[in-house]
């Protein structure tokens, strides 16, 4: 062999050697990179945010078209009933849900009494000494729905006789501005910006209203009356005086002798038969704080109106909806509550001053009042109630006083 030839196999042998061990680094180190994931150790599993469970608005369950109800409701929200004075909903929105809050927080401090059977009803506070709850005027919200063109004829009277007497607790909602009365007579009367119209839509538009301005009075009792109503307040006193104003109580009388039976539109392709009883808005009736808190996911901004849709019923009948069917609270009846519907001249004259709310016939029946003797003729007084208040009342100074007796 060439000599020469030795340094050039020698060069090559060495090149090829490179090669090898360059090809195996890479291969090896394609192997440590697969390699690595696996032998780190487990990484920390992290407990993620779970979502909150659905919150239901009573004790008791709900069914669960009563559940997709709520979540229907919740989604159209609307703010034709909460135009109070031109306030915006937002506003009034985040100032009444934080009242909500509060008062959910303050009522779950105290802790919530076992329910026992209402004196005369169906159940709902309890019975005994822990249900009485210490009140004054000062704690009970009365709303007065009218309307415009009833002003002079009907909210004069009231204000005349026993709004007179509960200046402050009582607010008229109505549908036009009357700066006069207001300045004449220093009524609280609110516009709610709602139609003027006798409708279902204009009706619940008010009752949304009151439902709202009671949740942010932080009163203890809503009670709600019609223009033709007058209200013995004493009475109404001794009666809220017999149960606890965190309590779930409806308290009213029914205008008819059995529940009412609705369609409930869940779906927009069928709907359920709800029955529930209902405390005519006629007669008034009366809702512990309590339960309106209860009542908010279905009552409070404009949702009202919402759920009065579902089942195409008006502002008294949606109440009973939400509270007996939804909220599953039965309602107390009671028949110190009166209306325009009843024979009024049916009540004992020693029981009218012992009633709750008395009412009149209207243009159809303006003979059905109560019999009641006072200083005043019925020509005078065709709806009893200056004689009603007189009687309540004797120093009023538009009551006929007794004539002196003269000593013979």
């Amino acid at each position: 062999m060439n000599p020469l030839h030795r340094p050039v196999r020698m060069h090559i042998a060495s090149v090829g050697v490179s090669k090898f061990c360059f090809l195996f680094s890479l291969a090896f180190c394609g192997l440590l990179l697969l390699l690595i994931p696996a032998l780190q150790p487990p990484a920390r599993q992290v407990d993620l945010p779970q979502p909150r469970p659905h919150t239901r608005p009573t004790q008791v369950g709900l069914s669960h078209h009563s559940q997709v109800l709520a979540v229907s409701v919740h989604a159209e929200k609307t703010d034709s009933a909460t135009r109070l004075n031109g306030n915006s909903v937002g506003q009034e929105g985040s100032i009444q849900t934080e009242i909500i809050r509060n008062d959910k927080k303050e009522m779950d401090a105290k802790g919530s009494p076992e329910r026992g059977a209402l004196p005369g009803g169906k159940g709902g506070a309890l019975s005994g000494s822990n249900s009485h709850d210490p009140l004054e005027l000062k704690d009970i919200f009365i709303a007065v729905k009218t309307t415009r063109k009833y002003h002079k004829s009907r909210l004069e009277l009231l204000i005349q006789t026993w709004v007179s007497q509960a200046k402050e607790q009582t607010y008229m909602f109505t549908d036009g501005e009357d700066r006069e009365l207001q300045m004449r007579t220093g009524a609280n009367i609110i516009n709610t910006n709602c139609s003027a119209a006798h409708t279902r839509q204009a009706l619940c538009c008010k009752m949304s209203v009151e439902y709202d301005k009671f949740i942010e009075s932080q009163k203890k009792w809503f009670c709600h009356v019609d223009d033709d109503n007058y209200v013995i307040l004493p009475s109404l006193l001794w009666v809220l005086s017999s149960y606890h104003h965190s309590q779930d109580v409806y308290l009213g009388r029914p205008s008819l002798d059995h529940p009412i039976e609705a369609a409930e539109r869940v779906k927009s392709d069928g709907s359920v038969s709800v029955k529930f009883w209902f405390a005519t808005g006629g007669a008034g009736f009366c809702i512990s704080r309590g339960l309106a808190l209860k009542m908010s996911p279905w009552a409070s901004l404009g949702n009202f109106i919402s759920t009065a849709e579902k089942i195409r019923l008006p502002d008294d009948c949606t109440i009973g909806y939400i509270i007996e069917a939804l909220l599953e609270v039965s309602l107390t009846h009671t028949r110190l509550f009166h209306s325009h519907l009843e024979n009024l001249q049916k009540l004992p004259a020693d029981s009218i001053l012992k009633q709750v709310t008395l009412s009149y016939g209207g243009f159809e029946n303006r003979r059905n009042v109560v019999s009641i003797v006072g200083g005043f003729s019925l020509a005078e007084d065709p709806t009893r109630f200056k004689t009603v208040h007189c009687l309540l009342y004797p120093d009023t100074d538009w009551c006929p006083k007794p004539k002196p007796r003269h000593k013979n």
